[in-house]
């Protein structure tokens, strides 16, 4: 009798177990991108270099996300996610740089909490032809050389974000704490985007805010606003977007000059068969606020071939040209600085999904 209510209890155990596994989902998941890159203008003296690459078309990582299903349309979800240098297999800053976060998701929407990319981010992606392309697109910032990129900010730490889908509207928030002993409002960040459906077109806007610290002998902060409006048309294999981006930096020391650009790109992707897809983009950078015959005004071309081997893997080859005006440097990349007023770039790649 004891051995049978044993025998019992531990068929029991073993059934709940398999049920809540049955509910829940962990996905081991990335995407690992290299490929071969070459500039023209890419050292002191106008040297040329070409280089072994991590991430041409997006940036490597690997993560973990789940979900567990709660009941009554509620669900638990967690994303672990952490970039890769696959150049030389090292890690991309801190372990879990690109995201880490739990929340919940039910007919109210989605709420995370922790590590996350902003709402301008998630919104903005699919306005971008380039998909934020690491090399060849200015649509997260502009070129790294010059007095500031003009970007938004990609992702928040401390965060509250929160998203809803409602009839043809997309809506998100987020909030990320400053957790400074001076006030709530010091090192607070805040961003909100929504998108409108009708059909083949789509129409985007959004809106950032990042302060700075209290300035003891101003009063005053620094306080960075970018917003964005943009459309979208697709017509069976094409996709026409267009977006515009105000960035301006109100500074709160004395003395210190204001920043202040907008930021115009347009592009094309077209698929001519179920495996090809070919894109043009220009994004152009208008500066403000600085000295008469010292705006750089930055214009990207870009073009790119892409050939998907399988649903997973695909092969790519891109090519760019960066210029700037009035002798102002300028390059292809916004993370590399460019040492000439143009730039010349190309690129080949391959880029697995698993």
């Amino acid at each position: 009798m004891k051995k049978s209510s044993l025998s019992l209890a531990i068929l029991a155990l073993l059934g709940a177990a398999g049920g809540a596994h049955a509910q829940s989902n962990v996905q081991v998941y990335g995407l690992l991108d290299m490929g071969v890159d070459y500039a023209s203008d890419a050292k002191a003296g106008g040297g040329a270099m070409t280089r072994v690459t991590s991430g041409g078309m997006n940036t490597s990582r690997w993560g973990l996300r789940g979900t567990e299903d709660l009941g009554g349309g509620l669900k638990a979800v967690f994303n672990l996610e952490g970039g890769i240098l696959m150049d030389t297999g090292a890690q991309d800053g801190v372990l879990f740089k690109r995201q880490a976060n739990v929340g919940l998701e039910g007919n109210f929407g989605r709420v995370v909490l922790g590590r996350s990319f902003t709402s301008v981010y998630d919104f903005v992606l699919p306005f971008d032809p380039m998909g934020f392309a690491p090399l060849y697109s200015w649509a997260t910032s502009g070129p790294a050389t010059g007095p500031s990129k003009y970007g938004f900010t990609t992702a928040f730490d401390n965060l509250i974000k929160y998203s809803v889908t409602a009839g043809d509207f997309k809506f998100g928030a987020s909030y990320g704490a400053g957790e400074q002993s001076t006030g709530a409002s010091d090192s607070a960040k805040f961003a909100t985007a929504v998108t409108y459906g009708a059909g083949p077109v789509n129409l985007l806007a959004t809106w950032e805010r990042v302060n700075g610290n209290l300035v003891a002998a101003t009063g005053n902060r620094d306080k960075n606003t970018v917003w964005h409006l943009g459309a979208s048309y697709e017509n069976g294999p094409m996709k026409v977007v267009g977006v515009v981006r105000d960035y301006k930096l109100v500074a709160g020391k004395a003395l210190t000059a204001d920043v202040d650009a907008t930021t115009y790109w347009g592009g094309i992707n077209y698929k001519t068969d179920a495996v090809t897809t070919l894109t043009g983009a220009i994004y152009h950078v208008n500066v403000k606020n600085v000295a008469a015959g010292k705006d750089a005004d930055p214009t990207l071309y870009v073009a790119r071939y892409r050939y998907a081997l399988s649903k997973r893997t695909d092969l790519y080859v891109a090519a760019a040209y960066a210029k700037a005006k009035n002798g102002q440097l300028t390059g292809l990349s916004r993370d590399d600085a460019g040492f000439a007023d143009t730039q010349r770039g190309f690129m080949t790649g391959m880029q697995h999904r698993f």
